[in-house]
């Protein structure tokens, strides 16, 4: 299924090739559709010449159908396409500026260099002052950072701003391209100037033909909008081999005494969601872990926001035992949430390791597979020691056995005289980065 995994080849001569083929094709394409003539490229702005416009909407139509279409049909796995998160004011301003810059240098970053590569000299000063440009914004950056990281809202789509399916967002797409093309057009024969004398007329699509393209989208929106995108119980099924290794490997279960190390690594984010019901949650969980209904997380804004932690974050998911935290990793995974890990052996392995006082909790026959398998006095929630081993000493633990375990040893006072040994693990968390590959005009 793609994306395919290119990481076999990274830094190989057909790795580079691969790439430089794609670029040096875009850019003869941009050379050949005229986007290296300033003069085409600003005639958008005074009305004259929308090929640019048209150009761009078409671009975005055939890629939202071909890249949804495939999505459809198992072709392709979106959740693994790269979507630049977004930042509203920060894209706004930014917009503008680069608006600004293209009227009054008639190229945008990507149409300078096709313009550059051809030696055109307004190609290669735009290309100059670009990079005077990035090195100016990136000695100034700092003083305008909280603007700069401000109104973030992660990977944001259009689905997702209008609450609405994939397939209805794609035929309103196709709907306004069909608008926006035939408003093109008659911009053009009110602004366009009248043709030299003796000079061809450019021929055009008859309107059979921009008819017959236009059903031609719609009915494949239509389609798509039919059929629907797959569930997240349909990508694990087409999940790729090595996904489906991790977990017979069991190299996605983390032991509690990983999870208690990262929670003292500074330079790791550590999430804990505990998947169990709200009774469970309240007799014992692990010390910050957020209670979750791991349907609930796969609907916005749950997904989205896991989506959007950054890379420095382990999520683990929590349950009793293994088998509900399972079966939402797979879920997950399935909807492209990275750095996911399941804690082995749930809380009823925590407690082993990390015992409560025996006048809180006992051993008991777990209700179930995934049954808890302790037994409470009363709901303890995280406020015992057990739920917060990384830290040497508190102030906020509940002691009700201290007088029979209080230490007398000065680093365990406010501990409750409560220490455990250092637990020996196998290391399993291994930080996937989340690396952009961008293209297009800009």
């Amino acid at each position: 299924m793609a994306p395919f995994d290119l990481t076999p080849i990274l830094g190989t001569l057909r790795y580079a090739a691969l790439f430089g083929a794609i670029g040096f094709g875009f850019g003869a394409v941009l050379e050949m559709g005229g986007f290296g003539d300033t003069r085409k490229l600003a005639a958008q702005f005074y009305l004259r010449d929308m090929t640019v416009v048209k150009t761009m909407f078409t671009g975005i139509v055939v890629a939202a159908l071909l890249l949804f279409g495939a999505s459809s049909l198992g072709l392709l796995d979106l959740s693994r396409v790269w979507v630049n998160p977004t930042y509203l004011w920060p894209g706004i301003v930014g917009g503008l500026i680069m608006g600004v810059g293209f009227v009054v240098g008639g190229f945008c970053p990507g149409t300078s260099l096709v313009a550059a590569a051809t030696l055109k000299l307004d190609g290669i000063l735009f290309v100059l002052g670009a990079l005077v440009g990035v090195g100016i914004f990136g000695e100034s950056v700092s003083s305008f950072e909280s603007f700069w990281l401000s109104s973030y809202m992660g990977r944001f789509t259009l689905p997702e701003w209008l609450g609405l399916p994939v397939g209805v967002v794609l035929l309103l797409v196709v709907a306004m391209a069909v608008v926006m093309f035939w408003t093109a057009e008659q911009l053009e024969r009110r602004f366009a100037p009248a043709p030299v004398e003796g000079t061809p007329r450019r021929a055009g699509l008859g309107w059979k033909a921009k008819l017959g393209g236009t059903l031609a989208l719609a009915a494949l929106a239509l389609a798509i909008a039919v059929r629907g995108q797959p569930s997240a119980d349909q990508k694990w099924a087409r999940a790729a081999e090595p996904v489906r290794r991790l977990v017979e490997e069991r190299a996605i279960f983390a032991s509690p005494p990983e999870v208690v190390a990262l929670r003292k690594d500074v330079t790791v984010k550590v999430e804990l969601l505990d998947v169990r019901d709200e009774h469970d949650f309240n007799l014992f969980h692990v010390g910050g872990a957020r209670r979750i209904d791991a349907a609930a997380l796969e609907q916005e804004p749950g997904l989205r926001r896991l989506l959007a932690e950054p890379a420095s974050t382990v999520t683990f998911l929590v349950g009793n035992g293994e088998a509900a935290a399972l079966a939402a990793w797979k879920r997950l995974t399935a909807l492209g949430v990275k750095n996911l890990y399941v804690v082995e052996g749930g809380v009823n392995r925590w407690l082993e390791l990390y015992p409560a006082p025996e006048c809180v909790s006992s051993k008991a026959a777990p209700e179930g597979e995934d049954g808890l398998a302790w037994r409470f006095s009363y709901a303890a929630g995280a406020s015992l020691p057990s739920a917060w081993p990384e830290l040497p000493t508190s102030h906020e633990f509940r002691f009700p056995c201290a007088p029979a375990l209080a230490s007398s040893a000065p680093e365990h006072g406010s501990h409750g005289g409560f220490t455990w040994p250092a637990h020996a693990f196998t290391k399993r968390v291994k930080l996937q980065s989340k690396a952009a590959v961008k293209g297009g005009c800009g």
